[in-house]
């Protein structure tokens, strides 16, 4: 159980485990060997950073020493080898020895001690999990102070607020890794086993699995640590599904978090854990659409297109915005018209990153809703095909090439016929190669198309024989 547990969690880095673990010693190590007498460290990302200190403490705060309950750590006996009456007492007397907390920057400093909660904290993971009593409402008080202590915790400055700069890109920095991990996903794995036990009764957990504990949680998806985000991005999730009680306020805690980073820091690192959540909430909407999850599309979603790192969560978002006009096709004007506002200007990169997600929510679009919108989408297309970047040619074409066809072909308007046949042309004249390549792609998938529904209307004609038959 041991080995599965530690195994969890765990994301691929970008370096090797054994440079980044050294990079974060370096970082939890003390001030002594590093001037900081010219950093000057922003807090402004990182909102529990307390505010009644001064800068100098701020800067050169010393490691947190250990937080210990009264008595020394020794230990105890497994459950398995005490009477079932005497587990009860048991369990707090471990939670108790899973209060104490130890400076990991030294891994030389008290092992034995470390070790012994590592192993109590297993024992805890396995009493939850197995289901062999039900925990008592005290026990599971003490519980959740105990996992409290060891999770809620001031994070660590960011990369660039140590170094005083604003102009690192997110996606060059060394993920940061948690020294404590070896405890602290334990703990972790003790609340995700907590939260999805069948004996868990939410009446009762709901007063210690409260709006202000759900809160801290939200506040630590900030950790730079991507094994973390991943324990709450799964926990969060576990609790919005078990804890219909706190839906509305999940939500509205999330909202706040975007609206902070888009209006005021512009850095936060877990966006794209949290999209994911609301990816699988959004999938669960009701139809007819509530006007609160509308109201969210246009003021949160939509304009997370705007901060600089958004290729960070991108793929995450344009799940989340797609999900929107598939559940409802109405609101594909209100996407595309959001898309249109906050288009890239200067940043390629990001304009491609758009154009893929609005060939998605094209795909959705239906023909009342694209003619509200069409005209000024072009408008942006033309731009976008007179830009000197590389890609945005080969990009547009294949998302377009097929309206196009279809529009020739088909189009009542005449007027609209003849603006289509004015773009085809142009683009055959542009880039006579790539012209060549979409449409070589796209009579193969009318082919594709055509062979499917013929597939289809022979199936249909043999049942229709057979039922036939069988009537007669």
């Amino acid at each position: 159980m041991f080995n599965k547990i530690i195994k969890r969690g765990q994301r691929k880095m970008a370096k090797s485990d054994v440079d980044l673990a050294h990079v974060a010693q370096g970082r939890s190590s003390g001030s002594g060997s590093v001037s900081t007498s010219n950093i000057v460290i922003n807090h402004a990302s990182r909102p529990w950073a307390p505010q009644n200190l001064s800068q100098q403490q701020q800067t050169a705060a010393p490691a947190v020493p250990a937080r210990s309950p009264l008595g020394t750590i020794e230990n105890l006996p497994a459950f398995r080898d005490v009477l079932a009456l005497e587990r009860q007492s048991l369990f707090l007397r471990k939670l108790k020895i899973c209060c104490y907390q130890f400076d990991f920057s030294d891994i030389l400093k008290m092992p034995r001690e470390k070790e012994i909660k590592t192993q109590t904290l297993v024992e805890l993971v396995d009493f939850i999990q197995s289901g062999s009593g039900k925990i008592t409402e005290a026990n599971q008080e003490e519980m959740i102070k105990m996992i409290s202590l060891n999770i809620f915790r001031s994070l660590p400055p960011a990369s660039h607020e140590n170094t005083g700069s604003e102009n690192i890109d997110p996606e060059e920095e060394d993920p940061y890794l948690e020294p404590s991990w070896p405890h602290l996903q334990l703990v972790y794995e003790l609340l995700l086993r907590y939260v999805v036990s069948s004996d868990t009764d939410t009446k009762v957990a709901k007063r210690y699995i409260d709006h202000s504990f759900v809160l801290r949680l939200l506040d630590l998806f900030d950790s730079e640590d991507p094994r973390e985000r991943e324990y709450l991005k799964t926990i969060l999730h576990r609790i919005y599904g078990k804890f219909m009680v706190h839906r509305p306020f999940i939500r509205k805690a999330i909202n706040n978090i975007f609206y902070r980073f888009i209006y005021e820091t512009g850095r936060h690192s877990g966006i794209g854990e949290l999209l994911e959540i609301l990816g699988s909430i959004i999938n669960g909407f009701a139809l007819p659409m509530k006007e609160e999850h509308k109201l969210f599309l246009a003021r949160a979603l939509i304009p997370l297109h705007k901060p600089k790192p958004v290729a960070m969560y991108h793929q995450q978002l344009s799940y989340c915005v797609t999900q929107f006009v598939e559940k409802d096709y109405k609101l594909a004007d209100t996407v595309i018209m959001g898309l249109l506002k906050y288009w890239p200007v200067t940043n390629s990169q990001k304009e491609v990153l758009v154009l893929g997600e609005l060939e998605e929510v094209l795909e959705a679009t239906h023909n009342v809703e694209f003619q509200r919108c069409m005209v000024p989408l072009f408008r942006q297309i033309a731009r976008s095909l007179n830009s000197y970047h590389f890609q945005n040619r080969n990009v547009i074409l294949p998302i377009i090439f097929g309206a196009l066809e279809r529009n020739i072909l088909s189009h009542w308007n005449q007027a609209v016929h003849g603006l289509t046949v004015n773009v085809r042309k142009m683009f055959l004249e542009m880039d006579a190669e790539l012209f060549e390549q979409c449409q070589k792609q796209y009579i193969e998938r009318e082919f594709r198309s055509r062979e499917l529904e013929e597939q289809q209307e022979t199936k249909w004609q043999q049942l229709a024989a057979a039922a036939a038959a069988q009537g007669g």
